[in-house]
């Protein structure tokens, strides 16, 4: 049995819109959920486990507001597996099962002392410096993807409408893709700002492509954890990843949380 099947039993007339993934320290944001419905990753057929601290691994359906919401989580990374294609089956299964919009959040290093840790940077575009792609191997035409466009402009509009009326700092950017797990060196971290990046991470950019390649409209929001490399005198790790996270997972909890209740997605 296929897990959009599985979920799609076990929901009824439940038929989640919105799909979202929740990055390091969201993970407390689909306690919201009404009425909802928990799922281990471990219970749906091909769904990676994250091998992660602060992703866990569970799929939880319900109503969210105005929506009906299908949230991730914790995702699975490239570097764990050096597979591009790891969320492959996630983001299938949420366009199966009906949802047609798909909100990412994910923890980021900033190349501005103007987002500092615990701030909030929305995704305007990206950069794949690992030049992987998780459509490699994939036939027939609807491979070669447009990915002008791929962070709705209306999505981003109304979060930004929707921070500034609750006063919340949010700034858009570019955000660059690496492999990792290493962190970027600061010579990486000279070129990604030569090039145009705002943000760095090491995820999002694969469930992008492969929502864009269902048709699904897509945002991402960045809690900023960190300045990148070279940039500060701290020094890097996943603890900090962690600590700093929940500084910002609390705003990127209300913009979500404003934009489900507010509007119909």
């Amino acid at each position: 049995m296929t897990a959009a099947t599985h979920i799609k039993r076990l929901c009824g007339d439940l038929q989640p819109r919105v799909g979202i993934i929740l990055g390091t320290g969201m993970a407390d944001f689909a306690e919201q959920v009404e009425a909802p419905i928990s799922l281990p990753y471990t219970a749906l057929d091909d769904f990676p486990l994250p091998a992660v601290s602060g992703h866990a691994g569970q799929l939880v359906l319900g109503r969210l507001g105005q929506n009906t919401v299908a949230i991730c989580q914790g995702r699975s990374h490239y570097y764990e597996r050096g597979d591009a294609t790891a969320m492959k089956p996630v983001i299938n299964t949420l366009q199966a099962i009906g949802c047609e919009t798909l909100l990412i959040t994910n923890a980021a290093g900033s190349l501005h002392h103007s987002a500092p840790p615990g701030s909030v940077v929305m995704t305007s575009d990206h950069l794949n410096f690992t030049g992987m792609s998780p459509l490699f191997g994939d036939s027939g035409n609807q491979r070669f993807v447009d990915m002008v466009g791929a962070y709705d402009t209306d999505l981003r509009q109304q979060l930004q409408a929707m921070a500034d009326a609750r006063e919340i700092p949010l700034s858009e950017g570019v955000y660059m893709w690496f492999s990792g797990p290493q962190f970027e060196t600061p010579a990486e971290i000279r070129m990604a700002g030569i090039l145009g990046a705002d943000t760095v991470g090491m995820s999002t950019v694969p469930e992008v492509i492969l929502a864009r390649a269902l048709g699904m409209r897509v945002a991402a929001l960045s809690v900023i954890t960190n300045m990148a490399a070279g940039l500060s005198e701290t020094t890097l790790s996943h603890e900090q990843t962690l600590a700093n996270a929940h500084q910002g997972a609390a705003h990127v909890s209300t913009l979500l949380t404003t934009l489900l209740q507010d509007v119909t997605l």
